[in-house]
């Protein structure tokens, strides 16, 4: 497979922890693949539980729709979505926050952006041999209530052993300082992980079936103000390394922040059951490069 980028980029990846690659997705693909992802709001019914993403550990909260999405298709609620009455401050429309977990397996669309030969070639580049697609996020950061996502390193909660967990972070439409870019933290890749995102019931051989965050090094992560942003247009793909710091603040512009995050490990490492993600059986792991699949 012919390399995509660069020895200096693949430096600069090395040295910053992250790479950003602008123009690397034609808009038509990113226009094609917003306009599916409406189609998949609108049809979605949500249950009574109507599940919500937050990142913040205090208030996070695991039920069975969470765990099942990594075999599926789910639209979580942005949290301030509700109003005191519970209902809904606005269309459903502008009210969720992302749809996880596995679409670039299950849908068609997501599937034709997500497996591509440049996406494998870069994963090649930086090192990650035998690339899985293991996870995928479509993120709208909404108008006004589009969420923070905390400062987090990836590998808490896509653990590999050794570490291999990578980000592909494609906007999808222009991401600004006004709407909630990301943020990074250059070199904070070379550090050590801080928490572990569990199964409950795998770690306390019981049948509970809720997460926990495990700490494995108390150094805090990066404030907000020790990060710097990524201003990035539609089309940009930005590379994240797993251990690297990261954060978006909430969006209270008039405009969204639409995103579509592809999480890959390498078929070399080993991928524990106590991960939250797990892929059935019948819904094993595609290489990137679309050579094959492998067990889950």
């Amino acid at each position: 497979m012919a390399s995509v980028l660069s020895d200096d980029q693949i430096d600069r990846y090395r040295t910053d922890g992250f790479l950003v690659l602008p123009g690397f997705t034609g808009l038509d693909a990113c226009a094609a693949l917003q306009q599916r992802a409406t189609e998949i709001v609108e049809a979605f019914q949500p249950s009574e539980r109507r599940t919500v993403f937050t990142t913040n550990e205090q208030e996070r909260f695991t039920d069975a729709e969470f765990l099942d999405s990594a075999n599926g298709m789910w639209c979580f609620f942005e949290e301030e979505a509700f109003g005191p009455d519970g209902q809904l401050r606005q269309d459903k429309s502008l009210s969720i926050n992302k749809i996880g977990h596995a679409m670039h397996d299950l849908d068609p669309v997501f599937e034709r952006f997500s497996y591509t030969p440049e996406l494998a070639a870069v994963a090649t580049d930086i090192g990650l041999t035998d690339a899985l697609a293991l996870q995928s996020m479509y993120i709208f950061k909404q108008p006004h209530i589009g969420g923070e996502v905390g400062c987090h390193q990836d590998a808490t909660f896509l653990y590999t052993d050794p570490i291999t967990v990578t980000g592909f972070w494609f906007a999808i439409e222009d991401a600004t300082l006004e709407n909630g870019c990301l943020w990074a933290a250059p070199g904070g890749h070379r550090t050590n992980l801080r928490k572990a995102f569990k199964r409950a019931g795998a770690t306390n051989n019981d049948d509970d079936d809720g997460t926990v965050f495990e700490e494995l090094d108390p150094a805090p992560l990066p404030a907000p103000t020790d990060l710097v942003p990524l201003e990035v247009e539609a089309g940009t793909l930005v590379v994240l390394h797993g251990l690297l710091p990261h954060w978006s603040d909430i969006n209270r512009s008039t405009k969204s922040r639409h995103a579509f995050s592809l999480h890959c490990i390498s078929a070399a490492a080993d991928y524990p059951s106590w991960n939250w993600l797990q892929r059935s059986p019948g819904l094993p792991l595609r290489r990137l490069d679309g050579s094959g699949r492998v067990a889950a």
